[in-house]
């Protein structure tokens, strides 16, 4: 049975890249359309390459110094010897899947825009395809590292079942190390470039969105691509291994702790084939996707959700036999937890999709409030934010009571947790076909810009524009998905640390054993996580403010010394804003991440295990309603005003549009920077204590 699971494994990445290979060949056959229109392409293509080679120079860096303290504790028998290697691959593999959705989506901006000269569905399909690409690389890759450490811990060294999850627990920090720069970076640069567009552009000088006399255009489309296609990708990608490597580990300890022989590795065994199984289904899924010419906004939706939705049914009916194959009758219970995490993340979806979508009345009304100025825009939109925050808790606390009871959490606590901990691999068995969804927004809100800049029909702008507004909504319940599923993932990661602690012997177990409310270090841990996820959204919010500064300088200045610029004789100049955002954006993404790193092993060495449990009790629980909320009232401010552009109170250059620009100003970072990094911050701030648990356990002051 082994080597069958690591067959199948290995052949469901395997499927998973090729299907993302034939897709990408797909859209590569499609043309370009005019040569401005490839010209406009090919600078958002160079911006977005640049920024990365930059990027990724400052991580190396990084990684290089982690991996030497790494190794250092490897020396000193506080990790395993395969822990710094673990940790790179980690962090490479994160970083691919983004590289590799960032280059396809760059070659499918032009392609989306010149589909659209002929007809709808045909620029959504060359849109979703570049998505799929994302998706399917995702999971391909996140599966194929799983197999070959797999491989390599189980056949070539020979480790145990217990030896071999905590080991591949650890690539975890590295994926999310990786996730973590990219999505900050790439958030900072994205809404740094947007801000000042907007404001400069839009509300200053008056000018349409993507207009090719404002300097900010390029910049704005690179940051789309760095920011919400690379950046989403390398998150989702540790997103989806570590809800796969926490349950594998968890499943060990649980059958190990009922003494049933040889079970520990069926236990193992499930969220692998449920992941392999799940890249099936989501290939079925994507071949639904199509829709018709003058589709409204919720057609456009339902040809999304009919893929989504056939993947999610597909899974739910395979997941019941292979538990029973897998764990056997006397288990069948399990099968109860996945399909509540399968469930919890489609009501996730849709309860995303109601507070933003301008097709219900949060948004529409949310853009009626911009009647009686900004600031009433202003208070409304934190309200829906504040407000979507509840139903997502809800979903999430009962996928948690009923992962944990079904799966015998009464009796076994232990099977109760491995219960939750494949709940969020059900909700990400369809990630591929879920991803595609969400990346496929960036590509058509790209395709826009270039419709725009190149002078297009105006009928092919109303096409794109109809993506990009359903590429909001997507992108916004993309969001919510992967924030339930963090949230999910990082309780189980929770669990692992304190097997983890358990396994250092009976004093460190005696440690771990009062996790009581009244014990101070665990009350003080908890304030501290909670507050944590405040400082980062604060620290992110600043950081995109302070690069936006220096862009709507530049534009500015642009604006006002370069001559014939508004009457089209001259160019701007687009490199300098694009350098702008780049440097600004890499200088600004180190201090979140060195602070998500060194918190958890600072409160280890001064509170204890202890400590650092409440602390990830704290930031995950304040973390999810921070992302949560931070997320769902930008995706509002964002559709509010193109609800208004669509001629709606007032349309485009009435008071109300210039409210509701603002209002989507502030709701940038919100969506693209803040909330999104903090669900990387909750999973990262678990796999770094898991990291350094021994070392915590061997020289805590408490």
């Amino acid at each position: 049975m082994e080597r069958i699971i690591v067959l199948l494994t290995a052949a469901a990445s395997v499927l998973a890249l090729l299907f993302a290979l034939f897709t990408a060949r797909k859209i590569m056959k499609f043309d370009e359309g005019t040569d401005l229109m490839k010209k406009i392409s090919q600078s958002v293509r160079k911006g977005a390459n640049a920024y990365l080679n930059r990027q990724y120079r400052i991580v190396i860096v990084f990684f290089a110094v982690i991996f030497v303290i790494l190794c250092v504790m490897a020396a000193f028998k506080l990790l395993t010897p395969y822990v710094p290697f673990a940790f790179l691959t980690g962090g490479f593999f994160s970083g691919l899947s983004g590289f590799i959705g960032m280059k396809i989506a760059t070659a499918s901006n032009a392609r989306t825009a010149n589909a659209c000269r002929k007809d709808l569905n045909g620029g959504l399909r060359v849109a979703f395809s570049a998505g799929s690409v994302m998706g399917f690389t995702v999971v391909g890759l996140g599966l194929l590292d799983i197999t070959l450490w797999f491989f390599l811990l189980k056949f070539v060294f020979k480790l145990p079942n217990n030896e071999i999850t905590s080991a591949m627990l650890t690539f975890g920090m590295g994926a999310s190390s990786m996730a973590l720069f990219a999505r900050v970076g790439g958030g900072i640069f994205t809404k740094a470039a947007d801000v000042g567009a907007d404001l400069v552009g839009k509300v200053e000088a008056g000018i349409p969105e993507d207009d090719p006399r404002n300097p900010a255009v390029i910049a704005d489309n690179v940051g789309d691509n760095v920011g919400d296609v690379a950046g989403m990708g390398a998150d989702l990608y540790e997103s989806y291994v570590g809800s796969i490597i926490s349950s594998c580990a968890l499943g060990v300890s649980a059958f190990s702790a009922l003494s049933e022989s040889g079970m520990d590795f069926k236990a193992m065994a499930l969220p692998l084939c449920i992941a392999a199984i799940g890249v099936l289904c989501s290939v079925i899924g994507t071949f639904l996707v199509r829709t018709k010419e003058g589709a409204t906004q919720k057609q456009l939706l339902s040809a999304l959700s009919k893929g989504t939705n056939f993947s999610a049914i597909l899974i739910a009916i395979v997941s019941f036999p292979l538990v029973w194959f897998v764990l056997g009758k006397e288990h069948w219970q399990i099968y109860l937890a996945i399909l509540s995490g399968l469930i919890s993340g489609v009501l996730i979806g849709k309860s995303t999709e109601y507070f933003t979508s301008d097709s219900y009345s949060p948004t529409r009304k949310l853009a009626k409030s911009s009647e009686t100025g900004t600031a009433t825009l202003m208070i409304s939109g934190l309200s829906v934010g504040m407000l979507s925050t509840l139903i997502p808790i809800l979903i999430v606390s009962a996928c948690v009571l009923i992962s944990y009871f079904v799966s015998g959490g009464k009796a076994a606590p232990s099977m109760g947790l491995y219960g939750i901990a494949l709940a969020a691999v059900g909700m990400l068995s369809t990630l591929g076909i879920t991803l595609a969804t969400d990346a496929y927004g960036p590509v058509a809100d790209n395709a826009g810009g270039i419709a725009e800049m190149a002078g297009l029909d105006k009928k092919v702008r109303e096409r794109t524009d109809a993506l990009d507004s359903l590429g909001n909504t997507t992108a916004a319940t993309g969001k919510g998905f992967a924030i339930g599923s963090a949230a999910l993932t990082a309780l189980a990661l929770m669990a692992s640390y304190i097997d983890k602690i358990k396994s250092f012997g009976a004093e460190a177990a005696e440690k771990i054993s009062n996790l009581n409310i009244n014990n101070p270090t665990v009350l003080i841990g908890l304030f501290i996580g909670a507050c944590l996820p405040f400082v980062f959204a604060a620290l992110t919010m600043n950081s995109v403010g302070r690069a936006a500064q220096s862009v709507v300088i530049e534009v500015r200045r642009q604006f006002k010394e370069i001559k014939g610029l508004m009457t089209g004789e001259n160019d701007p100049d687009y490199a300098k804003c694009v350098d702008l955002c780049t440097k600004s954006s890499l200088h600004e993404m180190i201090l979140p991440t060195i602070v998500a790193v060194i918190v958890p092993i600072a409160v280890g060495l001064i509170l204890g295990c202890t400590g650092v449990v409440g602390m990830l009790a704290g930031a995950t629980a304040t973390g999810f309603l921070m992302a949560v909320f931070m997320s769902n009232s930008g995706g509002a401010w964002d559709n509010a005003k193109k609800y208004i552009e669509g001629g709606n109170f007032g349309g485009k250059g009435s008071e109300n549009h210039k409210a509701a620009v603002v209002g989507d100003t502030v709701g940038d970072p919100f969506k693209d920077t803040s909330g999104p990094a903090i669900n990387i911050l909750i999973k990262l701030l678990s796999m770094v204590s898991i990291v350094f648990a021994a070392l915590v356990v061997k020289i805590s002051i408490l």
